[in-house]
């Protein structure tokens, strides 16, 4: 039985989301969602196109609100009810966000982007140096001058992870990272992830590439129509063709 904290919530409770809707304008996208992340874990979010992954990440980052939508429902991050927040205080707070369109800035360098992410260490997280990461990335430590207008999509979704771990969140939302990337950075994006949790970090990764899910991830949710379908074990969701059939095949 896991430890609990003064709130009466497990010790190991990092994020914690109940009753989880999003609209944009009076379409509504999300139906109470309701979904957590432990501390350490690799949670899988999954879903064919348009079942409501993305939309999912940008409510949990305080981001719809900028995207002409709005999001309802309770999330709780370290204990702390975040619900409405903005995301320039989520992100202070320790959540990062990788989206899926690579928002690096093409004019500045490597190095300069990783810059632009820095936050100051925090108690209890990893603290990451551009060292430590060209040592995960060695691709990045390379070319540490190359702007990133002239890096491949691969290389270029590399610098956003790292960017991102720059601010030394407790929590990472990793959109769609093998979308549109080459197997070979498909494999490397994996071992990544897994060096990620073996140093402590936890991550929320929507992906549609079970494989990949699959290589890294504890735990999966699966949603179709913006409506939780499925939960359990990736190990589980491996081993159940008939669910894999109903709601992640093409």
């Amino acid at each position: 039985m896991s430890a609990v904290d003064q709130t009466g919530e497990p010790a190991d409770l990092l994020l914690d989301v109940q009753g989880l809707k999003a609209f944009y304008g009076r379409a509504q996208i999300l139906f109470d969602l309701a979904l957590q992340v432990r501390r350490g874990e690799v949670v899988a979010l999954m879903g064919r196109n348009g079942a409501g992954k993305s939309t999912t990440m940008k409510a949990l980052m305080g981001l719809l609100d900028g995207a002409g939508g709005h999001a309802e429902g309770r999330i709780r991050f370290r204990g702390e009810d975040i619900s409405g927040a903005r995301a320039h205080r989520i992100a202070r707070m320790g959540m990062g966000y990788v989206p899926e369109d690579r928002r690096i800035f093409s004019d500045l360098t490597v190095m300069e982007n990783l810059e632009v992410g820095r936050q100051p260490p925090r108690a209890d997280a990893v603290h990451w140096t551009p060292e430590k990461l060209f040592r995960l990335f060695p691709n990045l430590g390379e070319m540490p001058q190359r702007p990133g207008g002239q890096m491949s999509g691969g290389e270029q979704q590399m610098l956003t992870v790292s960017r991102t771990l720059m601010g030394n969140p407790y929590l990472v939302l990793l959109d769609e990272p093998s979308e549109g990337v080459a197997p070979v950075i498909v494999e490397q994006m994996a071992a990544m992830i897994l060096q990620l949790k073996q140093a402590g970090m936890s991550i929320l990764l929507s992906e549609q590439n079970l494989h990949f899910a699959a290589l890294v991830s504890d735990r999966v949710y699966v949603l179709e129509n913006g409506q939780l379908r499925y939960q359990n074990t990736m190990a589980a969701l491996t081993a159940d063709e008939a669910a894999r059939r109903a709601y992640l095949a093409v």
